[in-house]
């Protein structure tokens, strides 16, 4: 299904038309008849038809949400169906229930991570993720979802899957992917999380986040919470860095070409520590994930993909503290919402360091239960 479907309503823009002839048509009436009673009243009909006009912004919104929403039901369906035919098993979260397509969440956060990060994951549950009933609890009273996101090993049913599996039997909160693990795979396994995630909970955003960033919760869907009545929503830690054309460095691009001469930067897109996106663009990358173009680095693709569309880019420093920064920020009242080093892309020896950032840098034990969003 194409993504102009989504947002073009030719009813509304028929409405339109026909309205712009009737004012011609009256003025028309207006000029011949020389009337002074008829002349008043054909000021009042197009005041009339002028009023009828300037409802239509808000009609077309109400339809484009009324879509959206049917397009984000179609996509769910499609996902299941394929599930079927394809023989690829079903996400438990997406077997539970009707109660799931019913209930509307504030976020839902995917912590990216790998099968070689048990230890990451350990210190993220033991300082800024919710635990047991706790985390269940933020779910239905919050609405706020959080799952450690991993797709599956290239000998599938292997010992790394029969690992996490048992994870998640203890823990419960990891959300298997349709998807083979690999670093050179992040931009893939970046559109199959939103795909997932869009059609598993319906809420007004989705998150990615890495297993290596420390992030205040309460502090996030307080921030998500502000842009809620804009639609088309991206927001992040905007930036537009070089374009590598070197083979052999890290964040090497292959297609530097694309992006102009040797020396030239990205479009602004959000770096990829953490960022969210609204719950349209969502559902826009699951209707169209077969054609989005994947770039070598995640951040990039996720970009990419928006570039052209209208989307509301959000800045948001907060987003980006340093493990410097983010305590002194604390202690002024202006707690960040997530923390990390730019030297190592995430926090340096996080699975040491993270409850040392956790305390200096965190909102605080009774954010969360008094939080409301």
């Amino acid at each position: 299904m194409s993504w102009h479907r989504m947002w073009t309503v030719p009813e509304a823009e028929d409405k339109v038309v026909s309205l712009e002839t009737g004012i011609k048509d009256e003025r028309l009436k207006l000029v011949t008849e020389g009337c002074d009673p008829i002349q008043k009243d054909v000021k009042r009909g197009s005041k009339n038809i002028l009023g009828e006009v300037s409802k239509t912004p808000n009609a077309i919104q109400t339809l484009d949400k009324t879509i959206s929403n049917l397009e984000m039901e179609l996509a769910t369906a499609r996902a299941m169906q394929e599930s079927i035919i394809n023989g690829s098993p079903i996400s438990d979260d997406l077997k539970i229930p009707e109660s799931s397509g019913k209930r509307k969440y504030l976020m839902v956060v995917g912590i990216n991570t790998a099968f070689s990060s048990r230890k990451r994951r350990d210190s993220v549950r033991a300082t800024w993720m919710p635990q047991g009933e706790e985390r269940k609890k933020l779910e239905e009273e919050k609405g706020v979802v959080m799952r450690f996101v991993i797709g599956h090993s290239a000998t599938s049913g292997g010992i790394l899957d029969r690992a996490v599996e048992a994870e998640d039997r203890k823990h419960g909160d990891i959300l298997r992917l349709e998807h083979v693990e690999g670093y050179l795979e992040l931009s893939a396994k970046t559109k199959t999380y939103f795909a997932t995630a869009a059609a598993l909970w319906d809420a007004d955003f989705y998150v990615k986040v890495d297993d290596d960033v420390h992030v205040n919760i309460a502090t996030l869907g307080a921030t998500l919470a502000r842009h809620r009545s804009k639609p088309r929503v991206y927001i992040g830690c905007m930036k537009s860095g070089p374009v590598l054309a070197q083979k052999g460095v890290r964040y090497h691009e292959p297609e530097y070409w694309k992006f102009g001469e040797e020396g030239n930067k990205y479009f602004r897109h959000a770096t990829g520590q953490l960022y969210a996106i609204s719950k349209d663009l969502a559902s826009y990358i699951s209707i169209n994930q077969f054609v989005l173009h994947k770039y070598a680095n995640e951040d990039v693709s996720l970009g990419s993909w928006f570039i052209g569309l209208d989307v509301d880019h959000i800045d948001d420093r907060r987003l980006c503290c340093g493990t410097t920064d983010c305590e002194w920020k604390a202690q002024a009242g202006n707690i960040c919402v997530a923390s990390f080093d730019w030297t190592c892309s995430g926090i340096c020896r996080s699975v040491d360091r993270m409850k040392d950032v956790h305390r200096r840098c965190g909102e605080g034990k009774n954010a969360l239960r008094t939080a409301t969003f």
